[in-house]
C-alpha cells in the first residue's frame, strides 16, 4: 500500500512539474523583458549594441530557440511520464483506451520529416547491420503481375546495400515465370521462397471483393500463417510499387515501434475512407482518413501471439454483415481492425508510400526529389494517372523499366552468400576454358546465362482434343519484330518464340504489341524474352527456349523469316495421325522457298506455287548461295508427288522439320552465323529419326538485310576458323557418344 502512495506521488509531481515548468518560463522570460527596459539575453554570449530593428529580430530567433528547448524538455517529461504510468500495476478488470498519439508514430517527427524531407529521417534512424538480411513479402498473380514485380525488384535491387529475401506468395503462373527469372538472373545476396497462392485462396475466397485484383488482393491478411514461423518481421509491399531509396532505411523504421505497435502503415491519402467522393458514398470504417497497404511493415512474431488471425476474421465477418463486400481489398479490413484497436499502428512518414492516383494529397508528402523514398502507382490508371509531377515520377518509373538488369549482379562485398550449386558450377566450367585461346569467347558464350522472362505477355491455350496439336517455334531479334503479324495470320494453332532483346528493347516490343490489333487478338501466342548479353546471338539456346516451353505434344521448328502456307497448321495435325509420329521416330520435312521480291502475293496453293517457281518468281531456298542445305530434299520428285517420301541424310543437310516435343535441343556451342540447324539435323539422324518429306506442305522466305552475324561470318577470318573448330569438336562429341554410326558424318565432311 505504502509503495502504491509513492508510485501517486511521483506521479503528481511529474504532473505539477509538466503544468508549471512552461508557466514559470514564460513568465520568467517575458518579465525580464520588462526590467529596466532591457530584453533579457538568451545566448549565452552578451549581445553586441545592435540597431532597433535587427535587435528585435534577434530577440525574436533568440526567443523561439528557447522556447523550442522547453518544449524538448517538456515532451521528454512526457514521455518518463507515460513510462511510469505504463510500469504501474494494472489491477482489476479496468479497460484501457488508446489515444491516436499512441498508436501512432510521434506527430511532431512525421510533420518534421514532411517539411524536412528525407535527410532529418534518415539521420534518426539507427543503422541496420551491414549484413543483416531483409525480408520483403509480394502478393503476385498472373502474367502482367510478374512484369511489374521485375521493375519493382529492379529498383529495390539499385539502391540496396544489405542481402534481400524476396517471400512470393505466386500462383502457379507467377511462379514459372519468375523462378526462372530469378535463376537465370543469379543476383548475389538475394534469396528467393516461393508460397503457394491457390492453397490459400480459402482462406480468403469466403470474403466478397469487388478490386480488381481480385482474390489475391486479399492475400496480405494471412501472412502471418504463410510465411514461415520464425520470420519475425517483413516488408510487405505491393507490385504497383517503385522505390527511390535504400529500403534498409524503411527496414530501420520497426527500431521504433513501441509498446504493442506492430503494423508500420502510411495514412491514406485520398479522401476515399473520410466518405465525402460521391453521394451515397458508404467507405468500409476507417480512422481518420485510414491507412494504404501499398506498403506494410507487419510485426509477425507480436501479431501471431496477438492472434491476428482471429482477430480480422472476427472484423470482416462483423462488417460484411452491412458491408456485403470490400471495395478495396485487403486494405478495408486493415483499416476496420485498425478502427476498433488504433494502438496496433505505428504511423510512417507519408513519403513511404507516395499515392499517385487521383484526387490524392500526395503533393504535400515531398517538396524537392530527395524527398521521394518510395512511389505507388495505386490508380487503375497506372502511368496516365493526374498529378502535377507525374512527369518526374513516369520517368523515374521508365529508368528501372529500361534498366539493364545484368548490371545488378553486384557483390555485396564483406557479406558471404549462400553457396549457390549453379553459380558455382558456371564458375567451374568457366574457370577451365583458356582465356589466350583465340575462340575463347565463342566457347565462353556456351555457358553463359542470360537472364529469361517466361511469358512476357498473357498467354491462353486450349488444349486439343486429339493430341494432335502442332506448336510453331522460332526466335527473333528486335530486326524481326515485322514479320510477327504475317506470321500470326498464316498460322493460327500457337506459336512459342524466344525474343533476344536489351530490357529497353523488351519495353518497345510490349508497346509494339499492345498497339497490334493483331497480336493482341492472339493468346495462344508464348513471348519468351532472353536477355541480351555478350558479343554473339545466342541463336540455338533461343530456340532451345522456345522449345522448351511448348504446351503440345508436337512442334514445327521453323525460322522468323519464314511464312507458312495457308493452312499449314491444319495440314500438320492431319499429318501427324496419317504418319503416325505418336509412336515413330520421324521428322516430317516442310519445303522451304524463297522470293527476292518485299512485295510477293503469296501462293494459296500447291500448283500456284509451283507457277511462280517456273515464272522465276520463286526459288528453292537458297538455290543460289547454299544449294547443299535443301538439295537432298528433292524438289524435282516433291512437284509431283502426292503421297509423303522419305530422303536420307546428306552432308550440311538443313531443313525445317515437325517432330515430337521430346527430340533433342540444338546444341549451344554454335552461336551467330553457320552450323546450328546442322548440327541439328545431324543429332536427329544419329538418334536414328526418319526423314519424311511432306508433298503438300511449304513455306517461302521472305528478304530481309543480312544479319549482324552473317555479316561478321563473311568479313572476319577469325570468325570463320573458330567456326571450323567448333564444327570438328562438335563432330568428335558425335563420334564419342554414338559409336562406329556417326563415323559416317567425318567421312561425309571429308568428302563435301
Amino acid at each position: 500500500m505504502l509503495g502504491i502512495c509513492r508510485g501517486r506521488r511521483k506521479f503528481l509531481a511529474a504532473s505539477l512539474t509538466i503544468l508549471f515548468v512552461p508557466a514559470i518560463t514564460w513568465i520568467y522570460l517575458f518579465a525580464g523583458s520588462f526590467e529596466d527596459g532591457k530584453p533579457v539575453s538568451l545566448s549565452p554570449l552578451e549581445s553586441q549594441p545592435q540597431s532597433p530593428r535587427y535587435a528585435a529580430s534577434s530577440q525574436r530567433e533568440s526567443l523561439e530557440v528557447r522556447v523550442r528547448q522547453v518544449e524538448e524538455e517538456n515532451r521528454a517529461l512526457r514521455q518518463q511520464l507515460s513510462l511510469a504510468q505504463g510500469a504501474r500495476p494494472r489491477r482489476g478488470n479496468h479497460s484501457r483506451t488508446y489515444s491516436m498519439e499512441e498508436g501512432t508514430g510521434d506527430s511532431e517527427s512525421l510533420r518534421a520529416g514532411i517539411v524536412a524531407g528525407n535527410s532529418s529521417e534518415c539521420g534518426q534512424q539507427p543503422a541496420v547491420e551491414k549484413c543483416e538480411t531483409i525480408h520483403v513479402a509480394i502478393v503476385c498473380a498472373g502474367y502482367n503481375a510478374s512484369r511489374d514485380v521485375v521493375t519493382l525488384v529492379k529498383s529495390v535491387l539499385f539502391h540496396r546495400r544489405n542481402p534481400l529475401h524476396f517471400h512470393l506468395v505466386a500462383d502457379a503462373i507467377a511462379k514459372q515465370i519468375l523462378a526462372t527469372l530469378f535463376q537465370t538472373w543469379m543476383v548475389p545476396a538475394v534469396r528467393i521462397d516461393f508460397y503457394d497462392a491457390d492453397e490459400l485462396k480459402s482462406e480468403v475466397s469466403w470474403i466478397p471483393n469487388k478490386h480488381y485484383s481480385g482474390i489475391y488482393g486479399l492475400m496480405k491478411l494471412v501472412l502471418t500463417k504463410t510465411l514461415p514461423p520464425n520470420l519475425e518481421r517483413v516488408i510487405v509491399l505491393d507490385t504497383d510499387i517503385t522505390f527511390a531509396t535504400d529500403i534498409a532505411e524503411l527496414w530501420a523504421v520497426f527500431h521504433k515501434f513501441k509498446g504493442q505497435q506492430v503494423l508500420g502503415l502510411v495514412e491514406n491519402q485520398s479522401d476515399w475512407y473520410l466518405g465525402n467522393l460521391w453521394k451515397n458514398h458508404r467507405p468500409w470504417p476507417a480512422l481518420g482518413r485510414g491507412y494504404n497497404t501499398g506498403v506494410i511493415l507487419l510485426l509477425l512474431d507480436k501479431l501471431r501471439k496477438m492472434k491476428w488471425e482471429q482477430m480480422w476474421r472476427l472484423t470482416a465477418e462483423r462488417e460484411l454483415m452491412s458491408m456485403l463486400s470490400t471495395s478495396l481489398a485487403d486494405q478495408d479490413i486493415f483499416n476496420a481492425v485498425i478502427k476498433q484497436n488504433p494502438f496496433l499502428v505505428y504511423q510512417l512518414p507519408c513519403f513511404w508510400n507516395v499515392q499517385l492516383s487521383d484526387h490524392t494529397r500526395s503533393e504535400q508528402c515531398y517538396r524537392d526529389v530527395s524527398d521521394l523514398k518510395v512511389i505507388h502507382w495505386n490508380s487503375p490508371k497506372k502511368l496516365r494517372v493526374k498529378n502535377k509531377h507525374v512527369e518526374f515520377f513516369r520517368n523515374l518509373y521508365l529508368t528501372f523499366l529500361e534498366y539493364d538488369g545484368n548490371l545488378l549482379r553486384r557483390e555485396l562485398f564483406g557479406c558471404p552468400s549462400e553457396a549457390d550449386v549453379n553459380s558455382e558450377n558456371l564458375q567451374k566450367q568457366l574457370s577451365e576454358l583458356d582465356e589466350d585461346d583465340l575462340c575463347y569467347e565463342f566457347r565462353r558464350e556456351r555457358f553463359t546465362v542470360h537472364r529469361t522472362h517466361l511469358y512476357f505477355l498473357h498467354y491462353e491455350y486450349e488444349p486439343a482434343a486429339d493430341s494432335t496439336d502442332v506448336t510453331l517455334v522460332a526466335q527473333l531479334s528486335m530486326d524481326r519484330l515485322q514479320m510477327l503479324e504475317a506470321i500470326c495470320k498464316h498460322w493460327e494453332g500457337p506459336i512459342s518464340l524466344a525474343l533476344y532483346l536489351s530490357d529497353a528493347e523488351a519495353q518497345q516490343f510490349l508497346r509494339y504489341a499492345q498497339g497490334s490489333e493483331v497480336l493482341m487478338g492472339r493468346h495462344n501466342v508464348g513471348y519468351h524474352i532472353v536477355y541480351k548479353e555478350g558479343q554473339f546471338y545466342p541463336v540455338n539456346l533461343l530456340r532451345n527456349v522456345a522449345m522448351k516451353h511448348i504446351s503440345t505434344p508436337y512442334m514445327f521448328l521453323s525460322d522468323i523469316d519464314f511464312l507458312p502456307m495457308y493452312g499449314l497448321y491444319e495440314y500438320l495435325r492431319k499429318s501427324v495421325i496419317q504418319l503416325d509420329l505418336a509412336n515413330t521416330k520421324k521428322a516430317l520435312i516442310v519445303p522451304a522457298f524463297e522470293t527476292l521480291r518485299y512485295r510477293l502475293s503469296f501462293p494459296k496453293s500447291k500448283a500456284e506455287l509451283l507457277s511462280m517457281l517456273d515464272m522465276g518468281t520463286l526459288f528453292t531456298f537458297r538455290y543460289h548461295v547454299w544449294t547443299k542445305g535443301h538439295a537432298p530434299t528433292n524438289f524435282a520428285k516433291w512437284r509431283t508427288a502426292t503421297t509423303p517420301y522419305r530422303v536420307e541424310w546428306e552432308a550440311d543437310f538443313e531443313p525445317y522439320v515437325v517432330v515430337r516435343k521430346d527430340c533433342p535441343e540444338y546444341d549451344r556451342r554454335f552461336v551467330g552465323f553457320g552450323w546450328n540447324k546442322v548440327a541439328h539435323i545431324m543429332e536427329l539422324d544419329a538418334q536414328e529419326y526418319e526423314f519424311t518429306v511432306l508433298p503438300n506442305a511449304y513455306m517461302i522466305h521472305m528478304p530481309h538485310a543480312p544479319s549482324f552475324d552473317i555479316t561478321k561470318f563473311r568479313s572476319n577470318k577469325q570468325y570463320r576458323i573458330c567456326l571450323k573448330t567448333l564444327k570438328e569438336e562438335f563432330q568428335q562429341d558425335m563420334s564419342r557418344h554414338y559409336g562406329f554410326a556417326a563415323l559416317k558424318y567425318l567421312t561425309a565432311e571429308n568428302n563435301s
